[in-house]
């Protein structure tokens, strides 16, 4: 009988030390679940506009190194059109690499389109450049460059602006 009684204690006490494991298991589960929506709602408010900014940014840089503004804001800035080249190639690179750390913000399509926008911008201006003779004047290179422009389709920076828009509008 003693036995039994002694059974029936440690049972009771098994089953008591599991309701309160049990019980432990899934309060801390709860706090720490409510924990991390803590940090994520918390980089939510710092992590979201960093990436708005940055979507902002490359909008601005790739409408900054379309052929058309960059012809307009640096005409006047050369005497020759190989000085003019060289001008335009650094003033894109320039701009390339201080929005480079933005990349971290966006998809890694995005940021291909964007290098690929680039490269385009870059080879339409030295195939222009190949064309008009290093002494010329800057207005013939830029010239040429429009002309070219105006041969394509589409303009070098118009896709990689789309593909940025669309994944601002898909993520915000």
């Amino acid at each position: 009988m003693e036995l039994y009684s002694l059974l029936t204690i440690a049972a009771v006490a098994a089953i008591v030390t599991f309701g309160m494991y049990i019980t432990l298991i899934t309060l801390a589960d709860k706090i720490f679940e409510k924990q991390r929506w803590d940090i994520r709602s918390k980089n939510t408010e710092i992590i979201l506009p960093l990436r708005l900014q940055a979507y902002e940014r490359m909008c601005l840089f790739l409408e900054r190194i379309t052929p058309n503004q960059l012809l307009l804001r640096m005409s006047g800035s050369a005497t020759n059109a190989l000085e003019f080249q060289q001008i335009l190639l650094r003033e894109i690179r320039e701009e390339f690499n201080h929005n480079l750390a933005q990349q971290v913000y966006m998809s890694d399509d995005a940021w291909e389109n964007i290098k690929k926008a680039v490269n385009e911008v870059q080879s339409l201006i030295n195939q222009a450049a190949n064309d008009v003779p290093a002494e010329a004047p800057a207005n013939d290179l830029a010239r040429k460059i429009f002309e070219r422009v105006i041969q394509q389709d589409i303009q070098p920076c118009t896709y990689a602006l789309k593909v940025v828009k669309e994944e601002i509008q898909r993520n915000f």
